[in-house]
């Protein structure tokens, strides 16, 4: 069997990592010319941890964890009005995960866990044709080819769904918040804590937010800034208008934005997005199959490890089952439960993150300051806890339990 990934994220790296455990020929095709360095800070919860494990590479993982350890919630002047810590609610049920690392980082880490596999860089799938003996994938720049299989990990705006299920229009439902982040550096002493700043709706949009991540010793940090708002029709590759927009947002706001906003503008990796959530009633079509935000986006803090998970499924099922149909029916099933369950979203959901007025500021506000004291209290996040761990890993029989280089 010879698989075709595409997208070398996440879930691309982590499946690519697992066939070739299988003894399964994988080829990743990723649009960048690279590994895709950026990225905001991401957490590693419940199941995905027994997964990373499993990889090896746990161990890299929490060495390179960024050391937040929770959230504090900031008035205008910066002081503390609130607080959680990221153990409030368990290791993986609070705001803020135990394992929390820099998504370049753990890309990294991954892509030196699958040293077996192809990779075709600076390329896309233009075309696919599913036929008896295969799917033919066209390429923008390299010659066609015949896969066994094909898997979209190419994330909410997935190509390979596009392709095979149709337009953003029937696959995606917007939800309604444009979110951006960026590398930059402040003088304030987080220690460990990420903080968050909310303003109420301004300048044309609703309810908007600061958070700043910390990711070092030495003052670096992630700004990711974002805001409710209709779609305004912005174009997903100009990357000045959309600095523009988000300087437009936030004008005449205090604290550390207007530093922050100066930072933008050289950043070379600054990433912005419009929150979906994929609407789709199955995975699978023929030989193509989808994976991680292309199958199954809009969770809140779940994202990454679903996608870890759903790797080491989807690659166990294509591993013992006699073909591809057999195979996306055992992935589905066995994710279905568990992809339901942290795709629910909690009390409040994202008026909860960006309140539209100050008085739902405070509130909000008071509510985290009461909310870790009160019985039944993970109710209140959506028993994330639970969720992370809701699925029982399969025991797959691996070719190896060591990897080959090519």
């Amino acid at each position: 069997m010879n698989v075709l990934i595409s997208g070398a994220g996440i879930g691309g790296l982590a499946l690519a990592h697992w066939l070739g455990r299988h003894g399964i020929q994988a080829t990743v095709v990723e649009r960048a010319p690279a590994l895709r360095s950026g990225g905001q800070a991401i957490d590693i919860r419940g199941a995905a941890r027994t997964v990373v494990d499993r990889m090896g590479i746990l161990d890299a993982i929490r060495a390179r964890h960024t050391g937040t350890h929770g959230i504090v919630y900031v008035d205008r002047a910066g002081a503390p009005v609130a607080r959680m810590s990221g153990d409030d609610f368990g290791d993986s049920g609070g705001v803020v995960a135990e394992i929390e690392i820099l998504r370049g980082d753990l890309v990294r880490i991954m892509r030196d866990a699958a040293p077996a596999a192809e990779f075709l860089f600076d390329d896309h799938i233009t075309a696919l044709h599913d036929g008896l003996e295969g799917v033919t994938a066209t390429f923008h720049r390299a010659q066609p080819r015949m896969f066994d299989v094909v898997v979209g990990a190419d994330g909410l705006r997935s190509g390979v769904r596009r392709l095979t299920f149709g337009g953003d229009r029937e696959t995606v439902r917007d939800l309604g918040m444009y979110g951006s982040f960026f590398a930059a550096r402040t003088s304030l002493d987080l220690e460990g804590w990420e903080m968050m700043y909310n303003l109420p709706a301004g300048n044309g949009v609703g309810g908007r937010v600061l958070l700043l991540y910390p990711v070092g010793r030495d003052g670096e940090v992630r700004a990711m800034f974002s805001w409710h708002s209709p779609d305004l029709g912005h174009d997903r590759r100009d990357t000045a208008t959309q600095k523009a927009l988000v300087a437009e947002v936030f004008a005449g706001a205090g604290w550390q934005i207007p530093h922050l906003i100066e930072q933008m503008w050289p950043a070379d990796d600054f990433y912005f997005n419009r929150s979906g959530a994929t609407r789709l009633d199955r995975w699978s079509q023929g030989r193509v199959t989808l994976l991680g935000d292309a199958a199954f986006a809009g969770s809140i803090g779940m994202g990454t490890s679903m996608a870890l998970v759903g790797a080491y499924v989807l690659a166990g099922e294509l591993a013992t089952a006699p073909d591809p149909a057999t195979a996306f029916s055992g992935y589905e099933s066995g994710m279905h439960d568990f992809v339901t369950r942290n795709l629910k979203r909690p009390p409040g959901g994202d008026s909860g993150f960006a309140p539209a007025s100050r008085a739902g500021i405070w509130l909000r506000n008071q509510v985290i300051r009461t909310m870790t004291k009160l019985p039944g209290k993970s109710a209140m996040t959506g028993n994330l806890q639970a969720s992370a761990n809701a699925i029982t890993l399969k025991d797959y029989p691996m070719t190896s339990d060591q990897l080959t280089t090519p």
